[in-house]
């Protein structure tokens, strides 16, 4: 066998590995379809609605209102309202960051603004407040609750904090490097409608939330920074938060007021009255995309791991951990896969280019990986990822030659937080368009 008949069949198997690391991804995005969720999970036969092992009689509260805010808000709304029918009557509002296709007669419709908050958002947040204050004890406030809810929906707790301080804190907040459950927290404690405050709103109706998770499993209180749920984070929590990321020199006056002088009112706890007829249930979560990429790798003949240790590290350490256990994982057969789920965080110094987090570690992962039979794909399964139109990317051990005779630096692209022309020029992009759901990235790591 010449050299240049190792190079055909080597080139073979990085296009073979990325085909099969896009089909495993694409699998678990349609596993993950708001519709299949909700077909698991929700069920409605006359009036009865049930969800989980709650069942509600309809029939028996004077009103029905929905609220659905955050990236999933229109399919979520569209695959409940598909199973109630038109019989129950039920009004409300929604809340997302594009604009539907169709509108749900009986709705009021707000374009917020993600991952940062417009002017719309504070218009939702009032329009919801003033509806929940309308509620009584023979009230139903179904919440349709999915990621990108604490930007689409956003008020801020002091008539003090301008709509440019709201948006410079969010923005301080989402590059500060921080895990999201701390991001959270500080939103929380922040805000005139998370943390529980929808809950507090509402009461003293009935209450029921139905989660389409973005967040860890034992956090599902930091989904869209917990409106309807109780809150754990502390003020003192927030206060160390603002110390551990030197966050007080990028906030606005406003905001640095209340922090300095230690202003910040608690949010909701466990056993406030608001939660004694609250009930919650996930039904997708980063867990369901997992399973489902499982499923397909093992129909390929990988042997498969999870392992989700690395959730909201630094994407250059969780690069680093997943590609040494992936090797480990190598050695004893002949396909091996791994599979994470959960988020890498990216500290942005200076002026970001195009990408987003997923972009940024794969590219991390394609200098690290140069010659080996390894494909790594890192993407979101809401179709976004950062400021892109990517959902995430692929690489393998030629992305960095293919790279170089493109006369493309991977390395100028990494520092310059500008992965997606990179990946884009290589073709290499992971493009889904927006998925209509929202259950964090997922990352597989495949070894031939």
């Amino acid at each position: 066998m010449t050299a240049s008949d190792q190079t055909v069949i080597d080139e073979c198997t990085m296009r073979a590995m990325r085909a099969t690391a896009r089909d495993i991804f694409r699998y678990a995005l349609d596993e993950c379809s708001i519709e299949r969720g909700f077909s698991r999970n929700i069920h409605y036969e006359r009036d009865i609605l049930q969800v989980g092992s709650d069942l509600y009689d309809l029939d028996t509260f004077s009103r029905v209102f929905v609220i659905s805010f955050g990236k999933a808000a229109h399919t979520s709304l569209e695959a409940l309202l598909s199973r109630l029918g038109a019989g129950t009557g039920a009004t409300g509002i929604v809340c997302a960051p594009t604009l539907p296709d169709s509108f749900a007669f009986g709705f009021r419709y707000f374009q917020g603004g993600h991952p940062i908050p417009n002017r719309e958002s504070l218009r939702a947040a009032d329009a919801i407040l003033r509806a929940l204050e309308t509620m009584n004890g023979r009230s139903l406030v179904i919440y349709l609750i999915s990621g990108g809810g604490s930007s689409v929906v956003e008020k801020p707790i002091s008539e003090e904090i301008s709509f440019e301080d709201l948006a410079q804190t969010h923005e301080a907040l989402v590059h500060s490097g921080a895990p999201i459950a701390q991001i959270n927290a500080v939103r929380k404690h922040l805000s005139a409608v998370k943390g529980g405050r929808l809950a507090l709103a509402a009461s003293p109706a009935h209450q029921l939330s139905i989660m389409i998770s973005d967040v860890p499993e034992n956090t599902i209180a930091s989904l869209a920074s917990g409106p309807t749920m109780p809150d754990l984070s502390t003020v003192e929590q927030c206060y160390d938060i603002v110390r551990q990321y030197n966050l007080l020199p990028q906030l606005p006056e406003s905001v640095r007021e209340l922090l300095l002088t230690r202003q910040l009112e608690e949010t909701p706890k466990p056993n406030d009255l608001p939660f004694e007829r609250a009930r919650w249930w996930s039904v997708l979560s980063n867990i369901s995309a997992q399973k489902a990429t499982v499923e397909r790798a093992a129909i390929n003949g990988f042997a498969i791991q999870i392992d989700n240790t690395c959730d909201d590290w630094d994407y250059r350490k969780a690069a680093d951990y997943l590609l040494k256990r992936v090797r480990e994982l190598r050695k004893g057969v002949s396909r091996a896969c791994l599979i994470s789920g959960g988020e890498v965080t990216v500290k942005i110094d200076g002026k970001p280019g195009t990408g987003g987090r997923n972009q940024q570690f794969a590219l991390y992962c394609a200098e690290h990986i140069e010659g080996e039979n390894i494909a790594v794909l890192s993407a979101g399964t809401d179709g976004i990822d950062g400021n892109s139109p990517a959902a995430g990317a692929i690489v393998d051990g030629s992305t960095v030659a293919r790279a170089i005779e493109k006369g493309l630096s991977p390395q100028a692209a990494l520092e310059g937080f500008d992965a997606y022309p990179f990946f884009e020029a290589l073709g290499d992009t992971i493009v889904t368009g927006f998925t209509g759901t929202n259950v964090r990235d997922i990352r597989v790591l495949l070894a031939w």
